[in-house]
């Protein structure tokens, strides 16, 4: 618990006021101590906390060719869409299959089933942290584009 120096100087203090204050006025010393640790304004911040987790060297994709492929119907009504999958890579740099999602839908049914069937196909280089290979999840995206398609939106030249 974060008790501030001005407040309380050490447990010495502590014990000083239970003994010499009676304990009613313990009490409400406590519970001002409790309700100023739990403030915002208090509270130690540890800056960069999520950088120790984070990864040296982020996972690489070794697939030469990708392996989603463009269901046939949609392709010939040249629909198009981008689908965005949550993928988690293990240390070996496999794609666990059961823990892989779709963040974001492409809005066709057919265009998300065809993104997350080839995943199991995804090959990478597992990222790196101090040296050794950790396991991590990311976002992928997959976009279906038609090459007499019209440009989507967000789509850059």
């Amino acid at each position: 618990m974060y008790i501030p120096m001005t407040i309380v100087r050490d447990r010495r203090s502590v014990r000083h006021a239970f003994r010499t204050r009676g304990w009613r006025s313990t009490m409400v010393l406590l519970l001002y101590l409790v309700a100023i640790n739990c403030s915002d304004r208090t509270r130690p911040r540890i800056i960069g906390w999520w950088k120790s987790s984070e990864p040296d060297e982020l996972p690489q994709m070794l697939n030469v060719d990708l392996p989603f492929r463009y269901p046939v119907a949609l392709y010939l009504r040249r629909v198009q869409g981008n689908v965005m999958l949550r993928l988690h890579v293990d240390q070996s740099g496999r794609v666990v299959p059961e823990s892989t999602r779709v963040v974001e839908s492409s809005g066709e049914v057919s265009l998300d089933s065809a993104a997350l069937a080839g995943v199991d196909r995804l090959r990478f280089r597992p990222a790196r942290r101090r040296g050794a290979a950790v396991a991590v999840s990311l976002l992928f995206p997959v976009h279906f584009r038609h090459p007499e398609g019209l440009r989507l939106p967000g789509d850059s030249l």
